[in-house]
């Protein structure tokens, strides 16, 4: 899964950093509103983690403006605010759940989880495909009962691939999912992944539409 996580405190933000990466998220850390409304509008996160009182613009305006472009891209609120008035104005602005500071790690995993498997139609941690199982809790992959090896981005690939199943995937979003904001990649990377994957699940297994993306079936 795809984060990103728009909190200014820094002790705050590297710690969820941290132990979303440990759940094995791929997590992008933004602290100011602005900034992290320009990484939205490019889309490709499954998850928003998302405090309210951010700098250059708040939690709410951005929340609000990511609604009303009609991104459904679930969304966790956390803060420090404990009013009812506030909770039920988050919930109101298009929260998905809310979290209030402080709180515990292994819940606030949990709810991210939660929301995820929602908003994918699952009702657990595996996706099938046919004959191929990819289990988001343990990181495996299985093809008709065999344990296949898949390097993390390999992994990465074929879980957010799996996750939008029938849905054209544009090149340029696995481009900055598989390396962010930060790294570049070379013009062919996706194709070579694209190809290792192919190999290993079957070349049917993911369809190329030239000049658009890619899908799986």
């Amino acid at each position: 899964m795809r984060i990103l996580l728009i909190e200014d405190d820094a002790i705050v933000g590297d710690a969820l950093v941290k132990s979303l990466g440990r759940d094995r998220a791929d997590v992008v850390w933004s602290r100011d509103g602005l900034e992290a409304e320009a990484m939205l509008r490019g889309g490709g996160f499954d998850l928003v983690v998302l405090d309210l009182g951010l700098p250059g613009q708040d939690g709410l305006t951005l929340l609000r403006g990511l609604r009303g472009r009609g991104d459904v891209t679930p969304v966790l609120v956390l803060t420090a605010r404990d009013g009812v008035e506030d909770r039920i104005r988050g919930l109101d602005h298009g929260a998905d759940d809310y979290l209030l500071k402080p709180f515990d790690t292994g819940e606030l995993l949990a709810r991210c989880r939660a929301l995820l498997r929602r908003a994918q139609g699952r009702g657990d941690d595996r996706i099938e495909l046919g004959q191929l199982t990819v289990d988001l809790q343990a990181h495996t992959v299985t093809l008709a009962g065999r344990v296949l090896t898949l390097p993390q981005k390999e992994f990465r690939l074929l879980v957010y691939l799996a996750e939008r199943r029938g849905r054209v995937v544009p090149k340029p979003q696995l481009e900055q999912m598989l390396y962010g904001w930060d790294e570049g990649a070379e013009s062919n990377t996706v194709e070579v992944y694209v190809s290792a994957l192919r190999r290993k699940i079957g070349a049917a297994s993911i369809r190329t539409l030239r000049g658009v993306g890619y899908m799986i079936p």
